[in-house]
């Protein structure tokens, strides 16, 4: 492949949905305060043209929005029906002590809508009480292994100040030996458990990891090491825009110390064979 036929990049976690919050929790305050020392402009509504151009300048492709079954972005399927060659859903808020009903909406969004993963995060529910490897989880896992959809699970301590344990990805350990057939990625890093998450992705076909929510340049050797080696095609790019901008991460990525087939990969080539393979985004409508 030559420099001009290069893929580009796909950001596999982008948030346009802070802005439709009058009033943003006061842990989300912290987050952008205390962890990520953000702009007070960073919830602040986004439009559809500021976020094409700042796609278009640094080469990114498509872009998953993140969506909520219980509260729907308006902003996220606004963004999607105007333009489904650029962008998809992420969708979360799934209730997993009601199982029944919120995944029968998922499998039905998934028809509806270019749906390209789930998401859930084990320290923002259940006050953080329930690990990926508890019982209360497996409809959950069962029903997106039934729809082919994968399924991203935060791991690592998260930023906010709520409980962070139930994210180690050792959890995760019996999930993958229980539901091999589940297509299973692991977002916003892994930190402290890099080498845990490591010998996960060793171990079982079906998981990945997504880098979402941390700056490449800050990404642990250990990982670049991996990415070089085993892991060509076990690591996924995304910003978690706008925590941290295209503008910034995208340049950092480029400039990490891989080859440019294993940096094409990070940026686009893994991301497009696991969660846009095989033809099945194309099943949904843009709305």
């Amino acid at each position: 492949m030559t420099a001009t036929q290069r893929p580009g990049v796909i950001d596999c976690l982008v948030n346009v949905h802070f802005g439709e919050t009058a009033k943003q929790p006061e842990f989300m305050l912290k987050v952008r305060d205390d962890y990520f020392k953000g702009p007070r402009s960073l919830y602040d509504p986004v439009e559809l043209p500021a976020l094409l151009d700042e796609m278009d300048e640094h080469g990114v492709a498509r872009a998953i929005l993140m969506d909520n079954l219980a509260k729907p972005s308006v902003t996220a399927r606004k963004f999607v029906a105007a333009r489904p060659d650029r962008f998809s859903l992420a969708m979360g808020g799934i209730n997993l002590l009601r199982p029944v009903p919120a995944l029968r909406e998922l499998a039905a969004l998934s028809v509806d809508l270019p749906v390209t993963y789930a998401v859930v995060g084990p320290s923002f529910w259940g006050d953080g009480m329930y690990p990926p490897s508890d019982a209360v989880y497996y409809p959950l896992y069962a029903k997106c292994a039934e729809l082919e959809l994968p399924l991203c699970v935060n791991t690592g301590l998260p930023g906010p100040p709520i409980p962070g344990e139930v994210q180690n990805p050792i959890h995760l350990d019996r999930v993958c030996v229980r539901f091999p057939e589940l297509k299973l990625c692991m977002i916003h890093g892994a930190d402290p458990w890099w080498d845990v998450a490591i010998r996960l992705m060793i171990k079982y076909a079906n998981l990945r990891l997504m880098t979402s929510a941390w700056s490449p340049k800050r990404l642990p050797e250990s990982l670049l090491h991996y990415m070089r080696t085993r892991g060509k095609n076990k690591i996924i790019f995304a910003s978690d825009w706008p925590v941290l901008r295209q503008s910034r991460v995208v340049p950092e990525a480029q400039a990490l110390d891989l080859p440019v087939d294993m940096l094409d990969n990070y940026l686009y080539n893994n991301a497009d064979e696991f969660f846009f393979g095989g033809g099945r985004q194309q099943k949904g409508s843009a709305l």
